[in-house]
């Protein structure tokens, strides 16, 4: 059976590890890595945790906090769904005959 994986995402943890406390913090050096959101988008980056990223926008955020992707990433396995158990006594259907 193959392992599923999930992450983690810390950006706001390591944000707050170099100072920054404001999701509006990271607009302006993004865009001067070229990397131009709105603050919404940075707003969502931050606290929410992303199905797609952009490697150039995981290369600036690596830069700008001066952080490695492991800082970033958690790779954790995934939840499995709890199995429902069957109810003890279940009776069996008369199928006639």
């Amino acid at each position: 059976m193959t392992r599923k994986l999930d992450y983690r995402w810390h950006l706001r943890q390591v944000m707050a590890s170099h100072g920054m406390f404001a999701t509006t913090d990271l607009i302006e050096p993004l865009a001067q890595r070229g990397i131009h959101l709105s603050s919404s988008q940075v707003y969502r980056l931050v606290t929410e945790r992303p199905q797609r990223l952009s490697l150039k926008v995981l290369m600036a955020l690596l830069d700008i906090l001066d952080c490695s992707m492991d800082d970033l990433v958690e790779p954790i396995a995934a939840a499995t769904p709890a199995r429902p158990q069957s109810p003890r006594g279940r009776r069996r259907r008369y199928r006639g005959g």
